[in-house]
């Protein structure tokens, strides 16, 4: 065949889509598609976390099993979330993420602008609400019930001001880093390890925060607490962001020190 009849025959068979690199921030979806994946991202999220604290303790009665059987479920569910809706809305799952990456965009970096912002926030706690309804029908429990349990004492607060600046300076990190490829394994092994490093057992989600609301069951929490928790989510969320500039300052050029 000539070089020709070669050139004719590639031709004719169609180019494969080009496909971004692992890492790169993929397309741009509609937004009606983000929001859902981050409803439904979240709502899964919160699916796993009660329907699992739920499941294990019917079948023991060791708290500690009880938190680690909670705890693995979290880790693989989220790590599989992530890497699902990751491409399509950023899998954020979660409003004080969103918060700051919202933050990072409006001083010149990439994120979320106040509009997308606007709709994800919605979005992630009604997924949340949602998800809590679901674990409980899935194990005939009231479908709503208010959570008794308290988690006001000023040490669980603290712990969840360290859960979520460790969250943010992680995926943050990550981002300056160019190493978000890593972030379905990275942030699902933060959490499992947060669970067991915080006093709180790492909410750091103030969307999640607010669906455990919503079942009284292992993973629930207390109205009443719930926006003290959220309080502490949104400072550890400022100190997660102060943490990253100071840690993934930019370092200067050969020109600019040669300059001072």
């Amino acid at each position: 065949m000539t070089a020709t009849h070669e050139s004719a025959a590639e031709s004719a068979i169609p180019a494969a889509e080009p496909q971004p690199a692992p890492g790169a921030t993929p397309p741009r979806r509609p937004l009606a598609a983000r929001a859902t994946a981050e409803l439904v991202g979240t709502a899964s999220l919160v699916a796993v976390v009660i329907g699992s604290g739920i499941q294990a303790t019917e079948l023991t009665k060791d708290v500690g099993v009880q938190l680690l059987a909670n705890s693995l479920a979290t880790v693989f569910g989220l790590g599989v979330l992530i890497l699902l809706f990751g491409p399509v809305s950023g899998a954020h799952f979660n409003p004080a993420v969103t918060l700051a990456e919202w933050w990072t965009g409006r001083r010149g970096g990439a994120g979320v602008m106040t509009r997308e912002a606007a709709v994800y926030v919605p979005a992630q706690i009604v997924g949340a609400i949602a998800g809590a309804i679901l674990a409980d029908a899935m194990f005939g429990e009231p479908l709503v019930e208010w959570s008794t349990r308290d988690r006001s004492a000023g040490h669980l607060l603290l712990g969840e001001v360290v859960a979520t600046a460790g969250l943010i300076l992680l995926i943050f990190g990550l981002a300056r880093t160019d190493r978000l490829r890593f972030a379905p394994v990275a942030v699902a092994s933060y959490i499992g390890a947060a669970y067991w490093f915080t006093s709180s057992t790492s909410f750091a989600n103030p969307a999640v925060t607010i669906g455990r609301a919503f079942s009284d069951t292992f993973a629930g929490i207390a109205p009443g607490s719930v926006a003290g928790f959220i309080g502490m989510q949104l400072v550890g969320a400022v100190v997660g962001l102060a943490l990253v500039g100071l840690i993934f300052m930019p370092g200067r050029t050969a020109e600019e020190r040669s300059a001072a």
